[in-house]
């Protein structure tokens, strides 16, 4: 699973087809904890992140939807993705 972004020790990460589903979504690391966020929504679909990580998250995610979408069209076509800018 390839890390497309890592900042303020948050790991974005996004897997390769077929193993993935829609909707399009974006995988968050961050110590223990885990999280799924839509990228259309820019909402914490699964798991959790501590309120301040999810604030950052998010912000991140509208930031760069555009980059995301782009991302996940090519992990569907089994593409790698391409590294998006972190949040600074």
């Amino acid at each position: 699973m390839p890390t497309i972004s890592m900042f303020y020790g948050i790991i974005i990460r996004m897997y390769y087809a077929p193993s993935e589903h829609p909707p399009p979504h974006f995988h968050v690391y961050y110590g223990e904890y885990r999280a799924s966020v839509d990228i259309q929504t820019c909402e914490i679909t699964q798991g959790k992140l501590p309120k301040k990580q999810s604030r950052l998250v998010i912000a991140w995610a509208e930031l760069h939807q555009e980059e995301l979408m782009a991302n996940w069209t090519l992990l569907m076509n089994g593409e790698k993705p391409f590294n998006i800018q972190p949040l600074q």
